[in-house]
Formats: C-alpha cells, structure tokens, sequence
C-alpha cells in the first residue's frame, strides 16, 4: 500500500491577494468621508478666507491641508510594511528611468490637455461668457502678485506629490482591493478625486474627476507615480499662470 503523505499546515501556502489592501479599510472609509465632508465646506469657506486673509494665506492653509492628508496616509499604510518610497515606485536606478518619467509625463500632460478642451468643450465650459464665469468661481485662487505667483507655484508642487500619493498610490490601491479589479479600483477613486474639489463647481468637477481616471491610468501603466506627479505638478502651475494672465 502507498503511504500518504502527511502535510503540515504550515507547508500549505496561502495565495497573495492580486490586489493586496495596504491599509485598514476603517482608515480609508474615514479618509473618505473627511475629504468630502471638507470638500463641502471647503466650497464656500476658501472664497470667504481669499477674501478676508488674502490669497497667500488661502494657499498656505492649502498645503498644510494637503500634507495632513498624506501624513493620514502615511499613518494608514505604515503598519502594511510598505513605505512611502515604495508606494510611490522606488528610486530612479539610472538618469534613463528619470528621463523616461518626464518624457511619459510631459506626453500624458499634452494628450490630457487636448481631452480635457475636447471635453470642456463638450460640456460647454469653453466660450467668453465661460471665462466670466470661470472669473468668479476661480479668481479667488488665480495668483496675482509676485508673492502670490511664489507660493502658487509651491502650492502646485505640494498638489503633484501629495494629491498622487493620496489618490492614486494609496486610495486607488484600496479601492482595487476592495473590489479586486483595478480598473473598478481606477474609476471610483477618480470620482473620489473630482468630489474632493467642490469649490470648482459641479460641472468642472467631473471635468476633473475624468482628469484623475486618466492619472490612475498613467500610474497603472507605470507602476509608479513619479509621472503623474510630474505632469500634476506642472499642469497646475500652467493653469494658475494662465488664468492670471487671462484674467487681467
């Protein structure tokens, strides 16, 4: 007679999640509500601060904001054994990654663009009566002043490496293991970003809500955020620059 062999449960593996969680889910259901909840708020409050403190003042609060964020995402995913560096993409090993990444950035921003006019021009966002009204819901963030310009650019810098890191590498991450398909995973936490900027109006929100979807792309595609954060970076420095001059 053969003998059976007797396996340990210890000898038994237990198969990897294809989409690993890197936080515990009360974390990121939390992180949800807060940044909507702000958003909400955040809507009619940044116009009042603009207005009473001063446009420095209003881009100073932002940045705290956005670096309270990531360190709640830091605080999150310390536990998962994965660490900021990782969940960004590691370290450029040779000048060709750094050149591939601002290559692949600078291609995503110039195709973003011609998507996101073909869309605004779509939902009917484009036009000179839109920029009036562009005027009003975004003049209290347009810089003017050499000082303004300054800490806008400061401002979107912050915005390219905390918003990837909360967004893409961590709440996107989250979102596919929640549901165990990335492009579900893609989708919801575009809609989660679009929500997170209420004080652009509901129709420029799915504009940007779109926007994030094709920056969880690039990302996928990637695995790595270095790109997205390039390209995020720069475009709201272009668009704050822009507006400054088109509002005068």
């Amino acid at each position: 007679m053969d003998s059976v062999p007797i396996v340990s449960p210890h000898d038994v593996s237990v198969p990897t999640p294809r989409y690993p969680a890197i936080a515990p889910w009360w974390h990121t259901i939390s992180f949800v509500i807060i940044l909507l909840v702000f958003s909400a708020a955040g809507a009619a409050a940044d116009h009042t601060m603009s207005a009473r403190h001063g446009r420095w003042v209003q881009y100073a609060v932002t940045m705290a904001w956005e670096w309270i964020l990531f360190g709640y995402v830091w605080f999150g995913i310390r536990r998962s054994g994965i660490g900021m560096r990782e969940l960004i993409g590691g370290r450029w090993k040779q000048v060709e990654d750094f050149l591939l990444d601002v290559a692949l950035a600078f291609g995503f921003w110039i195709v973003a663009l011609g998507v996101l006019a073909a869309l605004g021009y779509a939902m009917h966002l484009t036009g000179a009566n839109k920029l009036e009204e562009a005027r009003r819901q975004l003049g209290f963030l347009v810089p003017r002043t050499g000082l303004e310009v300054s800490l806008w650019i400061a401002l979107s810098c912050t915005a390219g490496i905390c918003e990837e890191v909360i967004f893409r590498g961590y709440l996107q991450r989250q979102l596919s293991a929640f549901t165990r398909n990335a492009w579900v995973g893609i989708f919801l936490s575009g809609i989660v970003f679009g929500a997170g900027h209420g004080y652009e109006g509901a129709r420029r929100m799915v504009l940007i809500a779109i926007y994030g979807m094709m920056f969880g792309i690039l990302t996928h595609a990637r695995k790595s955020l270095r790109p997205g954060m390039m390209a995020h970076a720069a475009h709201d420095v272009f668009t704050g620059l822009a507006l400054r001059f088109l509002m005068k």
